[in-house]
């Protein structure tokens, strides 16, 4: 993986771990979801004049996609629901990419290095460690009601979170025009923004100005850094950008700790030296 690819990768995470913490901290997140995807709408609208079309052979991926990230956006509201930031988060995340190299594997042959395997199981690790830490809070303890009910939706979250980025590594390869691909990807999540603004309007238009610019502005965060990881799978491994972008985990348990007070935060430091670990195998593959 060249140096640049790498760069992107770790700035889309960054940026992944930004408008996540904007949802953790919402008044209302079924409210800030459905803008957030409006935020998508608009940064394709925007793309759109100014990108070629995606090949014929791109949109049977791209309307997959859209229907998983139907299924991805319930199942993440549902995660928040149940289960804390710290818990969902980093289980949902963490057993990305281990599916996604699975899958890549299968679907288009891919097979990384030795030293990137380990790298991709040390970044799931930590990632799991960091989420396991609230599901399974003493040895000897088994965990609350709730706490397995969200690691369970975390886990199922997890595995649209693999599907969306499998078939968008695939859609985007076979598009011959990556941003074309992107454009039309975040024109179709429409169905989600006006699905939540068909059932939830009067929520949306009771959050203050502050809190929908501030949706709006997550959204087009969360687009561009989606639109990095789909441009660097088109030039790396599935599985290894998929590990790599899962370090926003990192990004997001230094919000919580420095920014929103998060405790404990010494079992936290220690799956981000997991993770750390597992990204400079990586890069050294």
């Amino acid at each position: 993986m060249s140096g640049g690819v790498f760069a992107l990768v770790m700035l889309a995470a960054l940026l992944h771990a930004l408008w996540n913490a904007l949802v953790k901290t919402a008044a209302d997140r079924t409210a800030t979801l459905g803008l957030i995807a409006a935020g998508h709408v608009a940064m394709g609208l925007m793309l759109v004049p100014f990108v070629p079309l995606p090949a014929l052979a791109a949109w049977p991926w791209i309307l997959a996609s859209t229907v998983i990230h139907f299924a991805y956006y319930y199942l993440l509201n549902r995660s928040y629901l149940l289960g804390d930031l710290s818990l969902v988060y980093p289980v949902a995340r963490g057993i990305t990419p281990v599916l996604v190299t699975l899958g890549a594997f299968l679907a288009a042959g891919e097979t990384p290095r030795p030293v990137a395997l380990a790298g991709v199981a040390a970044v799931s690790g930590g990632i799991l460690l960091l989420g396991l830490q609230r599901a399974l809070p003493r040895v000897g303890m088994s965990a609350a009601p709730d706490h397995r009910r969200a690691l369970g939706v975390a886990l199922m979250t997890g595995v649209t979170i693999a599907a969306y980025s499998l078939v968008d590594g695939l859609g985007v390869r076979a598009s011959g025009a990556p941003m074309g691909y992107v454009a039309w990807l975040f024109l179709g999540e429409i169905f989600v923004a006006a699905f939540v603004l068909a059932l939830r309007g009067a929520r949306v238009r009771a959050l203050s100005p502050r809190a929908r610019r501030l949706a709006l502005a997550g959204g087009l965060i969360s687009a561009g850094a989606y639109g990095l990881v789909m441009i660097a799978q088109n030039f790396a491994p599935l599985g290894i950008v998929s590990s790599l972008r899962e370090t926003s985990v990192l990004f997001a348990a230094l919000i919580g700790v420095i920014a929103l007070g998060e405790r404990p935060w010494r079992g936290r430091l220690l799956a981000a030296i997991v993770v750390m670990s597992g990204v400079a195998m990586i890069a050294l593959a």
